[in-house]
């Protein structure tokens, strides 16, 4: 028996914190495990049981809620699992201030909460989270993984507490020359080390995707997923209030679908959906010997993207309209591309573009800078 039978820890006691810790420590930011050598990989216990609330009324943090029943103070929920450097460092702090109760038990709660979701989740559940931003004009990208993960939940749980970042770190904006070209480099890289590997394992098989960038690398993205591996893509949606979790569908809803009067002229296509865009704009870049189609709304807007299903449907017509562009002007022809859509609406473009069936693609963006269209690349 130990020689200080008061601080004795029952074996059941400290089981249930290496399940809740998942033999991790849970000072948060370490996560470091217990079970073995950092160094040498061989088993060995180098966990140690901190008190958050002191065994001793004078040590760091005091007895607390525990002034009047000091039996509790060895109980799971006053105690976390941690290294010996962290149990060290939050026990330095004699007076509680910087490692306080409440700091700890956050920790705690967040990381046992962490394992219950992570080890809890039916293998079908489980979605990678893949972030990618690219600076549009001024504007810079800012994705938080923390919210992107939450509007998984109920249909799906995040396979890792680390989301796959696709994104470069850079000054470059669109407007400036060499952008294009080291964005869609840098996604083309990105993709290959990071997803590939995923998809070949199909660990796990699905994967979801949150994008801020301009509608020619998105739709770069979308055609990089295709059909390989099953993916859910998110849009942010501003009312009413900012969130990346889908409504309802609004009724009678539909797409419409408006052909050119001649199919003689080499094809473009308009996606006139966040925005109209005039036929002058298009024609002033490409020439007036055009073909042009175009897939659009009642009333097209930043904010008519709400659900699934509408997403869904917009897939479907876009393929269909796909194949009649390539039966009309064949698939040797290019086809210039000129987006007003929705982020979720762009990667979803390219996800639907089939590499063996389909034309070239020739992907044009709005400059604000020249006020006009200017073409970004190409996706062959």
């Amino acid at each position: 028996m130990p020689k200080e039978v008061t601080r004795y820890i029952k074996k059941e006691v400290e089981r249930e914190l290496w399940a809740r810790a998942a033999g991790r420590c849970q000072f948060a930011g370490c996560n470091r495990l217990l079970y073995k050598s950092p160094v040498t990989q061989e088993n060995v216990n180098i966990s140690e049981k901190a008190h958050i609330y002191a065994f001793s009324e004078r040590g760091p943090r005091g007895w607390g809620q525990f002034s009047f029943n000091r039996k509790l103070l060895n109980d799971v929920s006053n105690l976390m699992l941690m290294c010996h450097d962290c149990h060290k460092t939050i026990d330095q702090d004699k007076g509680g201030k910087k490692y306080s109760a409440e700091l700890l038990i956050g920790w705690k709660n967040e990381h046992e909460k962490r394992v219950a979701i992570v080890t809890g989740v039916n293998p079908e559940k489980k979605s990678h989270v893949i972030l990618y931003g690219a600076n549009i004009g001024e504007q810079k990208s800012s994705l938080q993984p923390e919210e992107a993960k939450a509007a998984l939940f109920p249909l799906k749980y995040p396979a890792e507490e680390k989301t796959i970042n696709l994104s470069m770190k850079w000054e470059g904006k669109d407007d400036e020359k060499g952008y294009w070209d080291t964005e869609s480099k840098n996604l083309r890289d990105a993709f290959q080390r990071k997803l590939i590997p995923l998809i070949e394992t199909a660990d796990p098989y699905h994967l979801s995707v949150f994008a801020i960038a301009p509608m020619p690398l998105l739709t770069l993205l979308g055609s990089l997923l295709n059909d390989k591996v099953p993916v859910d893509v998110y849009q942010r949606r501003r009312e009413p209030h900012p969130t990346w979790q889908w409504a309802d569908t609004p009724k009678n809803f539909d797409f419409l679908i408006k052909p050119p009067n001649t199919f003689l002229h080499p094809p473009a296509l308009l996606l006139s959906l966040s925005d109209s865009i005039a036929h002058d704009r298009v024609t002033s870049v490409t020439g007036k010997d055009i073909s042009i189609w175009e897939v659009t709304i009642e009333k097209p807007g930043n904010d008519f993207l709400t659900s699934r299903e509408q997403l869904s449907i917009y897939r479907r017509t876009v393929r269909s309209l796909l194949v009649d562009i390539g039966k009309a002007h064949g698939k040797a022809t290019p086809l210039s591309i000129f987006p007003a859509m929705p982020v979720a609406c762009a990667v979803e473009l390219g996800r639907v573009r089939m590499p063996k069936a389909d034309s070239k693609w020739i992907v044009y963006d709005q400059n604000n800078l020249k006020k006009k269209f200017i073409k970004a690349l190409e996706i062959t």
